[in-house]
């Protein structure tokens, strides 16, 4: 670290944004106003291709850093900056083939996607030669920025989905199987009230099947080690009220999207005009348009995760010399070739990459077994870049959903409300057709039994429109119900906060306006505490007294998870107490060392335990408890929580800690590049979906990125917030300046029209061509 690190050092490497820029390319002069929270609003006098050059040029000078850095993960030279603790998800993306997949799908676009695309990093390179300062990480590692081509944006936008959703739940039963067996596996899903069974691959005697599993464990590690963030977290959010049901008399559109809270943010504020459209919303660093939240003064749109399953796992069988892979009747070939990872401070690393007709090998064991990747992700051509241009002249519902034909990059529940007084929701995924059994465990590649049979149309992924009770909520719940004519999922997120949230909007009229989403974004009872309270209420006293103090303490709680309330904390601690509990007698905690599972952020069984506990307590499952019956496991967990500080307020032992990717490998400069979290309440289970890792600790590792409320057609009535602040620069006063108010689930004015913000501008930038 440079010596003179210190506060002046970040605030000189914050970039002007007043004044006039020459932006080479540009048709007509464009106008970049950003206002009181540094919010970039950005309006050309010309073309389209002129907005897309300035959002390039104005995300290259609030997030140059982390554009670059999520494509150095992207493409596996993370490492090259951050040394070995990246260099496992650098092997990974190698292994995926992210930059030939990236390539191949930005050579297909569509005229105006490829126009998008080309003029978005012209205006990215454009600052990288402006002569402006780099942003002070790059001054901290000795580095310059590099050069942007189209394809690097794709390479960002398919990072920031990787293998998110069933990999992981996937390997996590394959792990458990020998242990618990087929029966018991089945209930290793999130509390989502499935109907499902289990189904061990047809034809396959399950003892060897288990067997085989296990021959791969050797070839595990580097996938698991190589995740970010939690890779099964959740929390996100999104509803829309009718114009019957509504407070304002109009749609309203409210949400929340959650991840592993990553600095910067995923998503920057920002706002777009030109003769084509005029769109608000969050947008992608790194990525053109408004791939996920907006509104372009018709239509608005929001997303959360689907979890559809849009991943499979194949076991394969390869011959003696590595080079051929059988299929039915047949040896077919292996494709090989290898790449050299670059990590800072040690040699690099050459890695073999194998590729079967099913995909990528992910991992390799004994005797020939290998895991391979067919992902939606990487399969074959995507053009989801083609419907960002679309999206933005969206002018209804009926025609935002056509525009996203294609996606398929992540999937998505999209709901949207236009000013025609329409609300819809659109699962926008592509979903291969293959069996139900593909969903739950590694399948066998060389039977041509699980083999992908076309795609899901469009036309028939679940979507409603104008549904007759005014409402649509989702929060990654099941998007449709087991059964139906094609496989969608296995795992998703529990029903509670879908739930609490549409009881809400049933209930009270004020829920339904734009004040009343940010109550509902705010919202605290946890389903779950009540749920545990009952079986509590039920135990006799016990006769430890510590134990009895904290029962009493929980069954004169009100069941929220307010930052105030010891009552919380208090619950967490006895929660994750039978959590570890139920690890210990299922036998699965010993999982905690499995090559499958070995590596945090991979897939930790007590975490996973967490979300299986309250279906099996529900339904007086005892199985995996070893037949111990749940009161004396509840009054053992009393015991040991009881021996623990739960005298903290659920706030401060919930306090986030928000960490820069380079404090770990920098730590002295740490204080000055990580943000200081306040004291927030919510948990897993809440609609204020701030969790946490219960294998960890209390303290929130994801939570609500931003939040959001469209009144639709009042447009300056609507409001947002993101976590930390609209700047990726540690020096500037924007770094942060909205944390406040997200701790408190407030929001900020979300200003659209022009003459309001020329009158309240912070600061004004001209780009002339």
């Amino acid at each position: 670290m440079p010596p003179a690190f210190s506060a002046e050092t970040l605030r000189a490497a914050v970039p002007p944004v007043s004044g006039e820029r020459h932006l080479p390319g540009l048709g007509a002069s464009v106008t970049v106003l950003r206002d009181r929270w540094g919010i970039p609003h950005i309006r050309a006098e010309g073309s389209s291709i002129d907005a897309f050059r300035a959002q390039g040029f104005v995300h290259a000078q609030d997030r140059l850093f982390q554009m670059e850095l999520n494509r150095r993960r992207a493409l596996g030279r993370a490492a090259e900056w951050l040394g070995p603790a990246a260099a496992e998800g650098d092997v990974l993306a190698r292994r995926l083939g992210v930059e030939a997949a990236s390539r191949r799908d930005c050579a297909a676009l569509g005229r105006d996607a490829r126009a998008m695309v080309d003029a978005y990093v012209a205006g990215v390179n454009a600052f990288i030669a402006s002569g402006a300062p780099d942003p002070v990480e790059y001054g901290l590692l000795g580095a310059e920025p590099e050069p942007w081509e189209g394809w690097h944006c794709i390479a960002v936008m398919r990072r920031l989905g990787l293998l998110m959703g069933s990999v992981w739940f996937k390997l996590w039963r394959a792990a458990a199987l020998p242990l618990v067996g087929a029966e018991n596996a089945a209930k290793l899903r999130y509390d989502d009230g499935g109907r499902d069974l289990l189904l061990v691959p047809p034809g396959v005697e399950a003892e060897r099947w288990t067997a085989m599993l296990a021959d791969l464990a050797p070839g595990m590690d580097a996938l698991l080690g190589a995740a970010d963030g939690d890779a099964t977290g959740g929390g996100s959010n999104n509803w829309a009220v009718a114009p019957a049901r509504s407070a304002t008399g109009r749609p309203v559109l409210a949400g929340d999207p959650h991840r592993v809270f990553e600095i910067p943010n995923m998503y920057a504020q920002g706002h777009l005009a030109c003769d084509a459209f005029d769109v608000i919303g969050l947008t992608v660093p790194g990525v053109p348009g408004f791939p996920h939240f907006a509104h372009n003064g018709r239509v608005a749109w929001c997303v959360t995760h689907a979890f559809v399953d849009i991943h499979d796992l194949f076991v394969e069988r390869l011959d003696a010399t590595g080079t051929r892979c059988a299929f039915r009747d047949e040896w077919r070939p292996v494709r090989r070739r290898e790449e050299e990872v670059a990590i800072r401070g040690e040699a690099p690393r050459r890695v073999e990459v194998l590729e079967t007709d099913h995909g990528p090998i992910i991992a390799q064991g004994e005797g020939g077994i290998a895991l391979a990747l067919r992902s939606v992700q990487f399969a074959e051509t995507d053009l989801s870049f083609d419907c960002l241009p679309r999206m933005l002249r969206a002018e209804s519902v009926a025609a935002l959903f056509e525009a996203t034909r294609g996606w398929g990059l992540i999937d998505h529940n999209l709901v949207a409300g236009d000013t025609s007084g329409s609300i819809g929701h659109l699962v926008r995924a592509r979903v291969p057709r293959r069996p139900r059994s593909n969903g739950w465990l590694p399948v066998p590649g060389w039977t041509g039994a699980h083999e992908w049979q076309g795609w899901i149309p469009h036309e028939e992924m679940p979507c409603v429109i104008d549904p007759p009770e005014g409402l649509i909520v989702t929060a990654n719940n099941r998007v449709a119900a087991d059964g139906g004519p094609d496989y969608l999922c296995t795992d998703c997120h529990p029903p509670y906060r879908a739930r609490r949230i549409l009881d809400r909007l049933r209930s009270e009229p004020e829920a339904r306006s734009v004040d009343g989403a940010a109550a509902l974004h705010g919202d605290t009872l946890s389903a779950n505490a009540l749920l545990f309270q009952e079986r509590l209420a039920a135990l006799p006293e016990p006769a430890d007294a510590a134990a009895a103090s904290l029962r009493a303490r929980l069954l004169a709680w009100d069941g929220r998870m307010q930052a105030v309330s010891e009552a919380a904390t208090a619950y967490v601690a006895f929660r994750r107490a039978l959590t570890a509990l139920l690890a210990e007698r299922s036998g699965l905690g010993e999982l905690a060392g499995h090559p499958f599972l070995t590596v945090a952020p991979g897939v930790v069984p007590q975490n996973q335990l967490w979300w299986a506990l309250p279906t099996l307590l529900r339904a007086d499952d005892t199985t995996l408890l070893g037949g111990l019956p749940w009161a004396e496991a509840m009054q053992e967990a009393l015991s040991r929580a009881a021996q623990q500080d739960t005298a903290r307020a659920w706030g401060e032992a919930h306090r986030p800690r928000f960490v820069h990717p380079l404090s770990a490998s920098l730590p002295d400069a740490a204080p000055l590049l990580d943000p200081v979290g306040r004291a927030i309440g919510g948990d897993t289970d809440t609609v204020l979906a701030n969790g946490l890792l219960s294998a960890s600790g209390p303290a929130a590792t994801y939570g609500a990125l931003a939040r959001y409320v469209f009144d639709i057609g009042n447009w300056e009535n609507s409001r947002w917030v993101v976590f930390h602040g609209a700047s990726g620069h540690p020096g500037s006063a924007h770094y942060a300046d909205q944390h406040p108010d997200w701790a408190e689930a407030r929001m900020v004015p979300m200003t659209y029209a022009w003459d309001i913000l020329a009158g309240a501008a912070e600061a004004q930038q001209i780009l002339r061509p």
